[in-house]
């Protein structure tokens, strides 16, 4: 999603690489989808329910294999966590995590996270949207698939609250730059720790596998975090 010119083919920022389901993962989706899971757009208005609620919503886009979003979840039982992902293993996976860990406040949804926020998500309804470890599209010519984009950010800003928090995080410090380029060209946004600046990881962003082992071999982490205007 970065083209909305009438007329063009439609530029997403992802791949489906279905890969393939574990029986553990495959158990999970057949017996857990029907209860964490979220049919769009026949359960539209479920939706629309959960973020109509008194607690704070935060939603992950691209939760991978779900252990970051699992754990953030048992940390607050108290915050409902919505995460959106487009490859089943990874959803089996985060069922299976969210079973074995007795959560509740988790829901899930497979489907395009630009087409939900558009078509499903009301205006001004999250308090936190999360983009941790997004594809960064390396190659130059590939670049108008980052998901992180002028059109992108309007789509966020009208979804969080005022004083709602859009924390990114990736390991390419180009993409790291272009999406600190875009975020401060926003006028709907600022930055929480001063034009220009990168954040400190949060405590409440668990450090994942994939970043220890990076981290291991000398590899940096950057987040940005922004806060609705």
């Amino acid at each position: 999603m970065t083209d909305e010119t009438p007329g063009r083919r439609l530029i997403r920022s992802f791949v489906r690489r279905e890969g393939r389901l574990t029986p553990g993962q495959q158990r999970a989706l057949d017996s857990l989808w029907p209860r964490f899971g979220l049919e769009l757009p026949a359960q539209s208005g479920d939706l629309k329910a959960l973020l109509a609620g008194e607690r704070p919503v935060t939603l992950e886009i691209g939760f991978g294999n779900g252990a970051s979003l699992a754990q953030m979840a048992a940390a607050d039982p108290a915050q409902l966590f919505i995460g959106i992902e487009v490859h089943r293993p990874g959803v089996g996976h985060l069922l299976q995590l969210v079973e074995k860990g007795g959560l509740e406040n988790v829901r899930v949804i497979c489907e395009d996270a630009v087409e939900v926020l558009k078509l499903h998500v009301p205006d001004a309804s999250l308090d936190r949207l999360l983009l941790f470890f997004a594809d960064p599209w390396p190659k130059k010519r590939h670049h108008k698939r980052r998901i992180v984009q002028p059109k992108f950010v309007e789509l966020v800003a009208k979804k969080l609250k005022p004083g709602g928090i859009f924390h990114m995080a990736t390991d390419w410090e180009n993409y790291a730059e272009h999406m600190r380029e875009v975020m401060e060209a926003s006028p709907d946004f600022e930055n929480t720790r001063g034009p220009g600046q990168f954040s400190e990881r949060p405590d409440y962003r668990p450090v994942t596998k994939f970043e220890q082992r990076g981290q291991r071999l000398g590899h940096g982490v950057w987040d940005l975090l922004y806060r609705r205007r």
